[in-house]
């Protein structure tokens, strides 16, 4: 019991412990590494086609920004211990100082504005006093040099014009855009499925590549260039003219004319007409 009233009358018990003091570091921690190969996964922003590097997640103009995550840093940063800014070793006096002794910065004097020669005037004033040559002007000019106040530049100067409150400045944004896909990266997103696919097409094709050697010639590739020959029947004629004899022989002999009906009958099978003298069935 002794020991309990004791406990209970502590002083010390209910002293408040100073709080925890924490660095910044510890409050805001460094960014996240640079990325790496290992670290890119199909679907990912940053997945590539081709040879990929490391130092190409280290480029802060090629690395893009993951959906809903903070952007990788391409540098490396240092550890939770080290303080950033600059360090002034130097004593200003604190509080007190500034408060007994306040600095205010005095404003220097300005140069006075050098005002603009009235023209106008000197060359209405020349005229009047019946000066017309160069010299004459040069001299009036250097005897009566008028300058132009401030009120009368300021009155000069155009106000400029009065707009309603509600006005928007810039060119519409065409409705037809898709900004959906343009944010999604749609078209990308496209355009490396098309390559994936274009890739695995080509390996396909050179694994079913066959190298070919000689060719022989077998009976089934024969009979493929193989043209049977076409039985033709005999014109018609009427009974009345049968004897009669050509009154027309466009052939110089006998022999061009057996010719060139062998090479119509050889023709005969790719040509279209009734006759086969049509144009070839065939490209």
């Amino acid at each position: 019991m002794p020991e309990a009233r004791t406990s209970r009358h502590d002083p010390t018990r209910w002293k408040k412990k100073p709080p925890v003091r924490r660095t910044v570091s510890q409050i805001c921690p460094p960014p996240r590494r640079p990325l790496t190969v290992a670290d890119i996964q199909p679907g990912m922003e940053n997945e590539r086609l081709g040879v990929v590097r490391d130092s190409m997640f280290q480029n802060p103009l090629i690395v893009k920004a993951e959906l809903g995550k903070p952007r990788e840093r391409s540098c490396s940063l240092p550890g939770i211990n080290f303080n950033y800014g600059l360090y002034i070793r130097g004593q200003d006096g604190g509080v007190p100082e500034a408060i007994g002794h306040w600095n205010v910065f005095k404003q220097q004097p300005t140069c006075p504005h050098e005002l603009n020669r009235n023209y106008i005037a000197m060359n209405r004033g020349a005229v009047k006093a019946g000066l017309v040559t160069a010299r004459e002007n040069f001299h009036y000019r250097q005897l009566n040099d008028i300058r132009i106040s401030d009120q009368d530049d300021r009155r000069l100067k155009k106000e400029p014009p009065s707009l309603p409150p509600n006005m928007t400045f810039g060119i519409r944004a065409r409705p037809s855009t898709p900004f959906f896909d343009l944010l999604q990266h749609r078209y990308q997103q496209l355009w490396v499925q098309e390559q994936k696919a274009n890739q695995k097409a080509i390996k396909l094709e050179k694994k079913q590549k066959v190298i070919l050697g000689k060719l022989y010639e077998t009976r089934s590739s024969q009979l493929r260039k193989y043209k049977p020959p076409v039985k033709l029947d005999a014109l018609w004629h009427v009974p009345h003219f049968q004897k009669v004899g050509t009154c027309l022989d466009t052939f110089p002999t006998e022999a061009h004319r057996q010719r060139a009906f062998k090479a119509h009958r050889e023709e005969c099978a790719v040509r279209q007409g009734t006759l086969r003298m049509g144009n070839y069935t065939h490209p």
